[in-house]
């Protein structure tokens, strides 16, 4: 149905003291979390490779051992997803708003909508990230496990026990990401938390954490370790499309978080010959994925 007069009847006529409704939108967090590709192609696809193991000890006159285990581990994909809306507004409506400065029948906020769907569908990222999702595919475990298969054994991105964020879980955390975290050889690799990721119920304790020269939650002289600790960890975003008011994730130095941008959006809109209604619509073409889970890690707990 098209916006018409009866849907702007206040509007038809001066004396109005303003017209509200807009609001300032969330600012962009996405682009800080995931990498921008541009794409070409319905489906994206990403391959996991494992290289050599480490070397093994000859003895005199012995062979050498030659590897053949190396070659593709898992496949990632990711497929673009279509993304419109549009209205349709009568030309009654668009020659009779006294307002139009403030009601812009050509700009009802398309861009801005669509800036908060994007938000949306990279915080779900992380909202289901405890799921194994099949179309992105890859190991066969969630984004977030403690079981993702290497050679000779598992390795968790994921505590075994879901834990609350505070000082000791950060650091562990960070400690494991630094310590037990290894290539698809079974190889240790430098790895190294970035920032924290929380939803806004947990942003008074990444603050105690993180903004403290001193030891957060004691009375101790004890510098605060947290940020020097591995290099040290001290930037964070509050996401508040994250729909749990518990979870908190790590960011890595790691790639692996990836945004796909197939098609830009768009904004077209014309007059209808038979009716005069004016329509106007936006598109664009996109998907968040992912391809290594080293990049991140992440807790679920549930109080």
């Amino acid at each position: 149905m098209a916006i018409d007069l009866a849907a702007i009847k206040n509007e038809l006529f001066p004396g109005l003291a303003a017209v509200e409704g807009r609001y300032k939108k969330i600012e962009t967090k996405w682009s800080r979390l995931f990498e921008k590709r541009t794409s070409k192609m319905a489906l994206e696809r990403r391959t996991q490779m494992a290289y050599l193991p480490l070397a093994r000890e000859k003895g005199e006159g012995a062979s050498t051992y030659f590897d053949d285990r190396a070659g593709e581990r898992w496949l990632y994909s990711a497929e673009m997803k279509e993304l419109s809306l549009g209205y349709i507004i009568t030309r009654k409506a668009v020659e009779d708003n006294q307002y139009k400065a403030e009601f812009n029948p050509s700009n009802l906020g398309l861009q801005d909508v669509f800036a908060v769907t994007k938000e949306i569908y990279a915080a779900n990222i992380f909202n289901t990230g405890s799921v194994y999702d099949n179309t992105i595919g890859g190991d066969g475990q969630a984004l977030y496990s403690t079981s993702h298969p290497v050679d000779i054994g598992v390795v968790g991105n994921r505590p075994a026990a879901d834990i609350d964020l505070n000082e000791s879980s950060l650091l562990t955390a960070m400690t494991v990401i630094r310590n037990n975290w290894v290539d698809e050889r079974n190889i240790k690799i430098a790895a190294r938390a970035e920032l924290v990721l929380v939803p806004a119920a947990l942003e008074q304790v990444i603050v105690r954490l993180l903004r403290t020269e001193l030891r957060p939650g004691t009375n101790d002289n004890d510098v605060n370790a947290i940020q020097h600790v591995g290099g040290g960890l001290r930037d964070y975003i509050v996401n508040e499309f994250l729909t749990s008011p518990f979870a908190w994730f790590l960011k890595t130095d790691k790639r692996g978080l990836i945004y796909y941008d197939r098609v830009p959006f768009e904004m077209d809109m014309y007059v209808d010959f038979d009716t005069d209604n004016l329509k106007v619509k936006g598109r664009e073409r996109y998907t968040f994925s992912y391809f290594d889970w080293r990049s991140t890690y992440g807790t679920y707990p549930t109080s």
